[in-house]
């Protein structure tokens, strides 16, 4: 596939192709000088940014995979937890800013010239909103959605209702897979501009599913069995199926200034691949080495890296509180070989490993057919996925002998309570892709049991974050009202 690259220069967007170089200086949301194939990919890029970095690094220190070492003083607010409203405000902000806005601009734009159908781009837009807008309403609750988006038309949009904006949603997920099959014949297919399918539209359709059936899940404590059986036969009825494979963005990564791929870019210097800083205060917990090695897991070794000093797979606690000079990062284990592979490497959007557990969980809970049988093998396919994504050596073989032990949350049979050991794995499988992923299904499911909470937080984890400053600023009445105990105590709808 050819590929192409997107970066951003001060306001500008520049798509860089093999052997086409396109300068929308002026706005890529102004119909005259911009287009769908040059918005998308920034669109594209903006989303895989903000969830291979931010995303990802607050859900690793709330899922308790990461820690601080003690000589560093970065960090203390994810053992603290006293998250404000100046805090991770980037999340919500580039979201409107950049991605929906973008995104919003490819699916309003017509051709002035009537002669291209913009149907494919369109979809991609609808699907790609859809999964955003899902992991706002689970990190916020309430958010703009019918009058956002609007640009000059409104700019104090208000906020709606987080379980109509989900249910929105996943119509739209519904409908977008009739779009994409009634395209027509002429339709312009993205190719090389879509960094995340190039262009395959039948894995776009695949996609817009999986995400549907996460959100389905999400619901399943609300009482709603009926409707959410309702929405699963119509994703049995569109024959799209589920992801095959993981959904990874690429435009065409490399070690140059400004071009890696961006969790690498978080922890390694362009061109050298020297650490960066964050590469330095970003270490293992204690608690995932402990749990990792203690289940004989392999994927320890893949997850994280043995210490500077010693070569030991070692972790700190999750404390403000220095443990001493045994504790600094050179004895400590960092982010591992399995994630940090290369300034080229494909970012994750939506692992196989977690599409897999996603319908282990449906199936148990009986709205996906087959069963325990159809649970187990649904189950033990995400580990072997695991295991692939991660690097293991020989993965299915130690994938089959790790699951083989007779020991709760890991092998299905000596497993209880199903759900706990689907998402007891699928927090180990999630640890530093899509581990937000993790914070919320603890905040769901209350599993994996036993992460320890930072003594300096009070003894409570948070569930949710606050609207940001600017967005009080600008739009504050329209806004929630918010206290400081919201971040502990006003869960989200589906809870």
């Amino acid at each position: 596939m050819k590929k192409i690259f997107i970066y951003i220069v001060a306001l500008a967007f520049v798509s860089v192709g093999c052997s086409d170089f396109v300068d929308v200086n002026d706005n890529p949301n102004n119909p005259p000088i911009s287009t769908p194939s040059l918005t998308l990919p920034v669109a594209q890029q903006s989303f895989t940014d903000l969830n291979a970095r931010t995303l990802t690094y607050l859900g690793n220190f709330l899922a308790v995979n990461w820690a601080t070492p003690s000589n560093w003083s970065a960090n203390s607010l994810y053992a603290r937890y006293n998250f404000t409203s100046s805090d991770f405000a980037f999340v919500f902000e580039n979201s409107y800013s950049d991605i929906f806005k973008n995104l919003t601009y490819v699916e309003n734009y017509e051709d002035p010239s009537g002669t291209i159908d913009y149907s494919n781009y369109k979809a991609i837009a609808t699907i790609l909103k859809g999964a955003q807008y899902q992991t706002l309403v689970d990190l916020y609750g309430d958010v703009p959605f019918t009058e956002a988006n609007l640009r000059g038309d409104n700019t104090t949009p208000k906020y709606d209702d987080a379980e109509t904006v989900y249910k929105t949603i996943i119509d739209n997920l519904t409908n977008v897979v009739d779009l994409i099959d009634a395209a027509p014949a002429n339709a312009e297919n993205p190719g090389s501009q879509d960094i995340i399918y190039g262009g395959n539209m039948k894995g776009w359709a695949r996609l817009a599913n999986t995400v549907k059936l996460r959100m389905l899940v999400r619901l399943s404590n609300t009482g709603q069995d009926s409707y959410i059986t309702s929405q699963v036969a119509l994703i049995n009825g569109n024959g799209a199926g589920y992801i095959t494979g993981n959904v990874t963005a690429n435009p065409g990564y490399s070690s140059d200034t400004g071009k890696q791929s961006p969790f690498w870019d978080y922890f390694r210097r362009p061109v050298t691949g020297a650490e960066q800083d964050r590469g330095d205060y970003t270490v293992a917990s204690d608690y995932a080495i402990n749990y990792l090695r203690d289940s004989n897991d392999p994927r320890l070794q893949r997850l994280y890296a043995p210490a500077k000093t010693g070569g030991a797979y070692k972790g700190a606690a999750q404390s403000t509180v220095l443990p001493g000079s045994a504790f600094t990062s050179n004895d400590l284990s960092k982010v591992g070989p399995g994630l940090l592979v290369s300034a080229d490497q494909d970012q994750i959007i939506f692992s196989l490993a977690e599409s897999l557990l996603v319908q282990a969980e449906a199936t148990v809970r009986g709205y996906l057919a087959g069963g325990d049988v159809a649970a187990k093998a649904l189950y033990e396919s995400a580990i072997e996925a695991s295991f692939k994504q991660l690097g293991v050596t020989d993965p299915v073989v130690a994938a089959k002998a790790y699951y083989a032990q007779p020991v709760k949350n890991i092998s299905w049979d000596a497993s209880p309570n199903k759900i706990e050991a689907i998402i007891t794995q699928k927090w180990i499988a999630l640890n530093g892709t899509s581990s937000i992923q993790s914070w919320i299904d603890l905040t769901r499911t209350g599993f994996p049991s036993g992460l320890p909470i930072p003594a300096e937080s009070g003894g409570v984890r948070p569930v949710r974050l606050l609207y940001p400053a600017s967005e009080i600023s600008r739009n504050g009445d329209n806004v929630p009202q918010q206290t400081a105990s919201d971040v502990f105590n006003n869960f989200p709808f589906w809870k």
